[in-house]
């Protein structure tokens, strides 16, 4: 069954199908960006179940790019914190309405972007190597921003690039990361919240092509955007789109 969706609304959503692909690329900014536009679009709840199926796929193809250079010590430390974060997100998401769910995603994204500026800024690498528990913090913070909204991802960055791993090993630890917990995430967003239907699954397949061409983008123009710049920009439009959220929900 296709949803009933308005033009604005497929255009939103193949957009982010587009996007999702350049961010699993490498181009990791942009997803950002997608999560703040689709709350603003779909309501914040319904929003993160419609993304969720797209998320999987692109994470797929992350994993089967950049498998061979994972690091599984960095996911042992993560993942059950993760979990921890994801089922404490999903008895938030139970009792709060949608209106202060779309307030949890714009705050979670303004925080995630406080944090990337910092990082920006300042060197973490040697706090965060120094104090083990900073990991298994991360780790639930990972599982409670992705649940709520699909925005663990500055999250995770934070974390993995202040530890000073390689390139190559942190795409592939993330790939290998968002691919568990996302998948994990799936039957408690059908069973419980009821935000991933057969009629936004049919979505999401439609959405499909937009996806690898975004992947294809993604892969082609990596190497070539400044990538100093470009973090800036996604960054200011992240949370410009974070800050309308509030906005209209106050008004």
């Amino acid at each position: 069954m296709i949803p009933e969706f308005s033009l604005e609304q497929w255009l939103v959503l193949v957009a982010a199908a587009f996007l999702t692909g350049l961010a699993k690329a490498g181009l990791k900014g942009f997803s950002m960006l997608v999560v703040p536009v689709m709350a603003a679009m779909f309501g914040g709840r319904p929003s993160t179940g419609l993304l969720l199926p797209i998320l999987c796929l692109a994470d797929a193809f992350a994993v089967r790019h950049y498998h061979r250079h994972t690091d599984w010590s960095y996911l042992v430390r993560l993942l059950p914190p993760a979990i921890i974060g994801v089922l404490m997100a999903l008895v938030v998401g139970l009792w709060v309405s949608d209106e202060l769910f779309t307030k949890l995603i714009a705050w979670i994204i303004i925080g995630t972007v406080v944090l990337l500026v910092i990082q920006e800024s300042i060197d973490l690498s040697a706090w965060v190597q120094r104090h083990s528990l900073i990991g298994y913090s991360f780790g639930w913070l990972g599982g409670f921003t992705t649940m709520i909204g699909n925005a663990a991802g500055p999250v995770m960055a934070v974390y993995l690039l202040a530890t000073r791993i390689p390139k190559n090993n942190y795409m592939g630890t993330l790939a290998w990361f968002f691919l568990i917990v996302n998948l994990f995430k799936v039957p408690l967003h059908a069973i419980f919240w009821q935000t991933i239907t057969w009629s936004t699954l049919t979505a999401n397949l439609l959405v499909l092509p937009a996806i690898f061409v975004g992947i294809r983008v993604g892969l082609a123009v990596v190497s070539r955007i400044p990538e100093k710049l470009f973090r800036y920009l996604v960054i200011a439009m992240t949370m410009v789109m974070a800050i309308k959220l509030l906005w209209d929900q106050f008004l």
